[in-house]
Order: structure tokens, then C-alpha cells, then sequence
């Protein structure tokens, strides 16, 4: 009997330790990529990876509401596109480039717009669908589009052009690897931030909304406005990606608003994986990479080709390339401290 306990503990021991984690690995990796590819990038490329890493902040605005929350929006662009409208508006009318006034207002221009269309869709009396959600995001993601291009202070069809550059203390911040490490600063910070908002016990009620909306609203969970606050953050962040990408760009338009723009930031967290953030990341980096490869080698050809690549990634792997080398059980996550082995559990380990 001995002899049968010993060794049944042994193949049941490695069940009960914990595994490798692979999502901070691929973190510190990405992260150390970020950091080491200005030292080596040409100066054109450079502004490009800073355009990159703007779109990864817009990602992770969407990654908040979809891949945590199972709030299907296509009108993040909306809250994108109008905080860089407003901070093009500040630097044009009122010569107000200041980054401490500047990024602050559009967080702010994207949270209080974001806060508006979320309690007017997920406020209501009834419980909101997943479609009535979508399609009133979208219907407003199309609004705000006709608004700018019929709107001549907005500059029509041809937007707002020759932005100051953004200034910190005097300095102007102008394209190149100063801009690029600001940014990839921001960007961390604020995954941080999401990373720790996940982690904590209002990511674990956003969890359960995603699995299972029914059984978090019978735990007493106030389950609309918990969507509300989240649809508000991530058009926070959302407004702060899309000020850092008018004072990049020097110019807005009304396609920063649209539904392309819309549809664009949920194919970056679908192809790399929604509910994890750095999936977010990954996808968009792969998408534009791509794209900036294909426009250069095949002009004529290259949608359709990265449209055939985007439809066989997400038919073979719906999960995203983050499962590639993440198991489903570390993309789902898990909540507070693992549960300690009984005492007989110990003695037969030790035996």
C-alpha cells in the first residue's frame, strides 16, 4: 500500500505545482524589442514604429470592451478620432500644444463622449445586446464621420492640417526616436494599468460578464453599469491614442472617425488574441508590418492579400497567434491564491 500511495503521489505531484507562465515572458520580450529598435531602425522607419505604438494604445482601448468585457463595439474610432479633433482644434484656435494640456484633454474628450453613448446604450432599463451595442456604436462611429466631412470649421473632407508639434517644457516634440520613446512610455504605463485593472476584483466581475453576464447579475453585480465604466475607460484610452496620433501625424481627418478606422482596431485584437492585452499588441505590430511590406511590394494586390492572410489566421487559430505558444487556461486567467494541498496531499508528497 505503500509502495502503491509513493507512487501515485509522484505522477500526481506536477499536477498540484505550478507552471511555467509564458504571457510575461513574451511581455519582457516585447517590451525589450521596443526599447532596442530605435538603436538600429532607420530614421523613416522610426516614425513608423511610433505610429505602430500609437495604434497598440488604440488596441488596447478595444481589448478592454471585447476581449474583457464581451462588449462588441465598432465606434472606438469615434472617441479616437474626436479627441484628435479636439487637440487639433486647441493647437490651431487657441495655440494650446502643451503636453500637460493636451493629452489631459483628450482623455478627457474621449471619456466623456465614451461615457455618453455607453449610458445611452447600456444604461437603459432592459439589458443590452451584444448586436443593439455593435450596431449603435457603429451607426455612431458612421455619424461622427458625415459630422466632420459635412462640418467646414472642421475642415470637410480635407480635415485639419499643419498641426504645431506637441511641446514638454519648451521643447518640441517632433518625429523621430525622442517621440518614439515618449510614446513606448505611455504605452507602458498604461498597460500596466490595464494589466493591474484585469488582475484586481473588478476584472474578475468584467471575467465573469464575458462568460457568463446572467450569473454575475445574480450575484448582485450592477452589470450595466460595470460595462459603463469600462466602455468609459477604454475610450480614455482611446482619446489619449488619438491625440498622441494628431500631433504625430501634424493632421486629422475625418477617416480617423469612420468605420474603417472601427473595424481596423477589432481586426488588430482578433488576429493577435483578444483577453490577453499583449495579443493586442502583437496584432496590430504584425498587421501594420505587413501591410508596410505588401503596399511597397505588391501595390496593386496587397489588400487582398492581407485580407486572405487575416481570414486563414482567424478561421485556423480563433483565438489569435497569442495561441500559438499560450494555453486557453493562461488566457482566461485566474483569480487570487491557488488553493493550498491538504495535509495528507503534503504527507504523501513528502513520503
Amino acid at each position: 500500500m505503500t509502495d502503491t500511495s509513493s507512487t501515485a503521489a509522484q505522477f500526481t505531484a506536477p499536477r498540484t505545482g505550478r507552471r511555467l507562465k509564458v504571457l510575461p515572458i513574451i511581455e519582457v520580450v516585447v517590451l525589450a524589442i521596443g526599447l532596442l529598435l530605435p538603436l538600429v531602425l532607420q530614421d523613416y522607419l522610426t516614425v513608423f514604429g511610433t505610429r505602430v505604438l500609437i495604434l497598440c494604445l488604440f488596441a488596447l482601448s478595444f481589448d478592454l470592451v471585447w476581449g474583457y468585457s464581451g462588449i462588441m463595439s465598432f465606434g472606438q474610432a469615434v472617441f479616437f478620432g474626436s479627441a484628435g479633433y479636439g487637440v487639433a482644434l486647441l493647437a490651431r484656435d487657441l495655440n494650446v500644444t502643451s503636453m500637460l494640456l493636451v493629452l489631459p484633454a483628450g482623455v478627457l474628450i474621449g471619456f466623456s463622449i465614451a461615457l455618453l453613448i455607453g449610458g445611452f446604450l447600456l444604461l437603459g432599463r432592459n439589458p443590452s445586446s451584444v448586436i443593439f451595442v455593435s450596431l449603435g456604436t457603429l451607426t455612431g462611429s458612421y455619424a461622427f464621420d458625415r459630422l466632420a466631412r459635412g462640418w467646414y470649421y472642421l475642415g470637410g473632407q480635407n480635415g485639419i492640417p499643419s498641426i504645431p508639434p506637441m511641446q514638454i517644457g519648451g521643447y518640441d516634440l517632433t518625429e523621430g526616436p525622442v517621440f518614439y520613446y515618449f510614446v513606448l512610455a505611455i504605452l507602458l504605463l498604461v498597460y500596466l494599468g490595464c494589466r493591474f485593472l484585469t488582475k484586481s476584483q473588478f476584472g474578475l466581475a468584467l471575467a465573469g460578464l464575458r462568460e457568463n453576464e446572467q450569473r454575475i447579475a445574480f450575484f448582485g453585480y450592477q452589470v450595466q453599469h460595470i460595462k459603463a465604466i469600462i466602455f468609459s475607460l477604454a475610450g480614455a484610452i482611446a482619446g489619449l491614442a488619438g491625440s498622441l496620433y494628431a500631433f504625430h501625424e501634424g493632421f486629422v481627418w475625418p477617416n480617423m472617425l469612420g468605420v474603417v478606422m472601427s473595424t481596423q482596431v477589432v481586426l488588430y485584437v482578433l488576429f493577435g488574441g483578444s483577453g490577453t492585452l499583449i495579443g493586442a499588441v502583437i496584432g496590430t505590430v504584425v498587421i501594420e508590418i505587413v501591410s508596410f511590406w505588401l503596399s511597397n511590394s505588391y501595390q496593386d494586390i496587397w489588400p487582398i492579400i492581407l485580407g486572405c492572410l487575416m481570414l486563414l489566421v482567424i478561421l485556423f487559430r480563433p483565438a489569435g497567434l497569442i495561441s500559438l505558444i499560450v494555453s486557453h487556461s493562461e488566457r482566461i486567467g485566474n483569480f487570487g491564491r491557488p488553493p493550498k494541498p491538504h495535509r495528507k496531499e503534503r504527507d504523501h508528497g513528502s513520503a
